[in-house]
């Protein structure tokens, strides 16, 4: 898995392994084109900054290069933020959202 600054990337054949064995994981679905995209990325990586020291792990998924996963989690809006505790899928926030309304999300989830 490659690695942005604080945040994973994710794709179709490290989904799995990236959220396993993780408490608490919040992956970002999104494409190089969508500008909501662009806007809730500065937030994502704040996040996954923020909270780096109690375990959440924060994904990035480009949906272009990975449509399997994106499939499977019947995505049909980006950006799409989808919250896994302990493997399991327990909450999605789609499109671009202030910065406090994912870190309620987050907070919920620990």
């Amino acid at each position: 898995m490659a690695e942005h600054a604080n945040t994973v990337t994710v794709t179709d054949d490290t989904f799995t392994e990236a959220i396993e064995g993780a408490g608490l994981a919040m992956v970002d679905f999104w494409a190089e084109w969508c500008g909501p995209c662009r806007i809730v990325a500065p937030i994502v990586e704040e996040l996954a900054k923020q909270y780096a020291d109690q375990g959440v792990v924060v994904g990035k998924l480009d949906v272009d290069h990975n449509p399997g996963v994106a499939s499977r989690f019947g995505i049909r809006s980006i950006p799409s933020i989808l919250f896994f505790k302990d493997g399991r899928h327990v909450d999605t926030v789609i499109g671009a959202v202030p910065k406090p309304h994912l870190e309620k999300k987050i907070q919920e989830h620990l």
